[in-house]
């Protein structure tokens, strides 16, 4: 009995002595590890990486850059059942313990006692959130000693919500999901608010192991999780039998959700991002910065589409040069496998050629759906490709275009599917608020995935007749009047920067004679607008081009200047039109309206130089330039004047400068008209509208087709060519192939809105004058017509004899008629 007795109490004293030794270790550990522990306070104040988020004005979402798929929610928004499977999983006595679960450490310390090594954690969501936030991920016995001494300082300075906020925020979750929120998008494309039991289980048991309970890679595993999960909240009571029976009956639904923008608008997005990089650098990508861009959703949609069936409709006049591909007749079962590697470019999609008869064709998509196109769908219509000029013979059977195992691109129509192929040709569209020069819409090419070179914005082309307004404004305030008589005749300059002999001609080599300024600009007349720019000098008209944006010290000193030879972005020649639409008022073209942070202060607001009408005669007089504020930075911005920003999101704009004056603003918007009125514009008169106005341009070649087109409300710049520079074909001109781009895009930009009577300016004057001569006709002209002028430029009165009467008179029309 006392060799008994002797034993337990040697057992006792080894025991107080091992405590004593593990309090003298631990305390001595505290000792030297607390000193070095980070604030936990930073948690309040931590930023989360967050991608950059791109919109549109009306709020939908056209692109995220970043690493990091994540977006923070609070407390408050975290479904509370997801909260318990969450808890169920990971740590059932999260609201007990004060961050330290003895049961799990004991677990750990018996592993490191055994194994040497720490292989199973123990850790409890509290402990998690220190490791994420201040730890690594390596397994030592420091770290874990680090991690719970900072658990127990987390859980006395933090509630329990902010616990569970940081870690539903912080946790990676597999496939580039950090949080629970990017979880939910990913995997089932919803918000976490709306997915069922079965799904929030399914999520909470992923960060254990992204990888391993993944259901995109492994459905089996994570199917067992998800309802060891759900037993779980059974067992502690978080549900009851009805809802686990239900739930776990539920199939796997999960399948990858990569991000969908709301907008398609790729090259605005990248126009956004980079801009973003250029203020940032590569903080954007993290730091949770929002970006609402200027564009309009329903039109930049529209602009997409136009554009596209644009640039197909091009093409398809010009035949078809024949199959993309051949994957071979000698394995058929490995087509679909290398149809996977052609993608789809603007809504063209891929399809393999499987069979054919002798009016039809058997294809195949790559998720093995078929279709049977009928000789209407395309196949007869398909003329071999010779050039752009030039197409062959129509094909007699379908064997004469197509033959199986060859891959060629179909396009959707309202039957079916139509034969149709990738074109070459290469697009752009950009439109404006001409009030302050707000981009509305843009489109930078055919397909970003094809080219993302953004033709919008990088592009510099030759307008040609398109640049002739410039030019007309010009002579408009040196002298010339829309009845000004200029000789359409040939002209032979001897001009050294031009390499000698230049014999400048007319579309068709044609020459009419004497005509008014007015029809030479509808008409386009290449050898009147070289007179004219000669008659006004190359000082004054580079002066007056450069009002309307262009570089002035860039503009060529030759008389080809007349024709459009400098070389111009589409958004640069919006810039310019600008100033016709909105009555010559300068206005600059901009995207960016807004940026915010990720908690929604705004860091940037947009303040454009705006047109005030109501501001005309308090500090402007006519021909007077008054200088617009200089423009704020946005590094400025991001200092005090955010402040303001944010509580006057609508601060008092600058003024647009006025760079026509009224008088000759009219008169060029009236002469821009009758180019759709009865020039080459004239196909626009479909649109039924009298508010539009707009000029059309085509290179030499022909290879670059334009349409610079707007009403008071809108700018819209269309342009069509080839990126090499090859000719468009002939026939081809800029009121063909850019002009029904234009016209589809403004039938809709335009459409339920009413039409808006030109502003006339009390220095107009309307006046009838002889069509012939462009000087005042008699009272009894039978061929007289009336023009408009300013009330300083009036031409002169005929001589009178006894059978004219004349008495001076000028008559003023209703302004309505303009």
């Amino acid at each position: 009995m006392l060799k008994k007795y002797s034993f337990f109490k040697v057992v006792f004293w080894l025991f107080l002595a091992g405590c004593g030794v593990t309090g003298v270790t631990f305390a001595g550990l505290y000792l030297f590890l607390a000193p070095k522990l980070p604030d936990v306070q930073t948690l309040r104040e931590v930023k989360l990486q967050t991608p950059l988020r791109i919109y549109s004005s009306d709020n939908k979402l056209i692109g995220e850059f970043g690493e990091q798929r994540r977006t923070p929610i609070s407390y408050n928004e975290i479904p509370p059942l997801y909260i318990k499977a969450l808890l169920s999983a990971e740590d059932a006595q999260f609201y007990d313990h004060n961050g330290v679960s003895i049961r799990g450490l004991l677990r750990a310390a018996s592993q490191l006692l055994q194994t040497g090594q720490i292989q199973s954690g123990g850790s409890t969501i509290t402990m998690q959130v220190a490791r994420n936030f201040f730890l690594t991920f390596r397994q030592t016995f420091a770290r874990k000693f680090n991690e719970i001494l900072l658990a127990l300082q987390i859980e006395r300075e933090l509630t329990k919500a902010e616990i569970l906020e940081l870690y539903s925020n912080k946790i990676y979750f597999g496939n580039r999901a950090y949080g629970i929120q990017a979880a939910a998008n990913v995997y089932y494309g919803k918000d976490i608010s709306e997915l069922s039991l079965a799904q929030w289980a399914m999520i909470a048991g992923l960060p254990k192991a992204p990888s391993a309970y993944n259901p995109l890679a492994n459905p089996e595993r994570a199917l067992i999780r998800r309802n060891w999960i759900l037993g779980r909240m059974l067992e502690l009571g978080n549900i009851d039998q009805a809802t686990y029976n239900g739930a776990i009956q539920e199939p796997i639904s999960a399948k990858y959700h990569g991000l969908t923008p709301e907008l398609y608008a790729p090259y605005v997005a990248e126009m956004a991002r980079q801009y973003a990089i250029d203020q940032f650098g590569n903080a954007a990508y993290n730091d949770g910065y929002i970006i609402y861009t200027t564009v309009n959703s329903r039109l930049q949609e529209v602009a997409q589409q136009v554009l596209v069936e644009g640039v197909i409709t091009y093409d398809q006049r010009h035949g078809y040069r024949g199959a993309e591909a051949n994957l071979g007749l000698e394995n058929p079962d490995s087509w679909l496998d290398q149809l996977d590697s052609f993608p789809t470019f603007g809504d063209l999609r891929p399809a393999v050629v499987t069979a054919i008869d002798e009016q039809s064709a058997d294809i195949q998509f790559a998720d093995a759906s078929t279709y049977q196109l009928q000789w209407e769908d395309g196949l007869s219509s398909a003329r071999p490709y010779v050039n752009e000029s030039y197409r062959g013979k129509r094909p007699q059977t379908t064997s004469d275009i197509v033959k199986p195992a060859e891959v060629i691109r179909v396009k959707a129509s309202e039957e079916g599917w139509k034969l149709s192929q990738l074109p070459e040709a290469e697009a752009a569209l950009v439109s404006l608020n001409p009030e302050n020069g707000a981009i509305v819409s843009l489109v930078g090419g055919f397909d970003f995935n094809k080219s993302n070179f953004n033709r919008v914005t990088l592009s510099t082309r030759q307008p040609g007749s398109s640049f002739k307004p410039f030019i007309y404004t010009t002579a408009l305030e040196n002298g010339f009047t829309p009845a000004t008589i200029i000789n359409d005749a040939p002209i032979v300059i001897e001009d050294a920067s031009l390499e000698g002999t230049w014999r400048p001609v007319n579309d068709g080599g044609s020459f009419l004679g004497p005509m008014r300024m007015r029809t030479a600009l509808y008409r386009s007349r290449n050898l009147v607008s070289i007179r004219i720019l000669r008659s006004i000098g190359m000082e004054a008209a580079h002066r007056g081009i450069g009002r309307f944006g262009f570089d002035a010290e860039a503009l060529p000193y030759d008389l080809s200047l007349a024709l459009g030879s400098h070389d111009v972005t589409p958004l640069q020649l919006a810039e310019g039109y600008a100033t016709f639409a909105n009555g010559g008022f300068k206005v600059s073209p901009f995207l960016i309206s807004r940026i915010e942070n990720v908690d929604g202060e705004v860091l940037f607001a947009a303040a454009p130089a705006t047109v005030c009408r109501e501001c005309e005669g308090k500090s402007l007089a006519p021909h007077v330039n008054e200088e617009a504020p200089e423009a704020q930075t946005l590094e400025e911005l991001l200092g005090s004047k955010a402040d303001t920003a944010a509580k006057d999101p609508q601060p008092e704009l600058p003024r647009a400068p006025r760079v026509l004056d009224a008088e000759t603003a009219f008169i060029a918007d009236s002469m821009l008209r009758d180019v759709i009125a009865r020039g080459t514009g004239r196909r626009a008169r479909v649109l039924e509208r009298g508010d539009i106005a707009g000029k059309t341009g085509t290179t030499n070649g022909p290879r670059d087709a334009w349409f610079a087109g707007y009403n008071p409300n809108i700018t819209t710049i269309t342009w069509l060519g080839f990126d090499n520079n090859t000719n468009l074909g002939n026939n081809e001109y800029g009121g063909s192939a850019a002009l029904p781009i234009w016209i589809d895009y403004m039938r809709e930009a335009l459409k339920d809105h009413p039409e808006v009577p030109a502003r006339r300016p009390e220095g107009i004057v309307t006046v009838r004058i002889d069509p012939e001569t462009g000087k005042r006709a008699s009272a009894n002209d039978p061929d007289a017509i009336f023009e408009i002028f300013r009330a300083d430029s009036v031409p002169t009165a005929p001589e009178t004899d006894a059978n004219t009467q004349d008495n001076g008179t000028v008559d003023i029309l209703p302004e309505e008629l303009f």
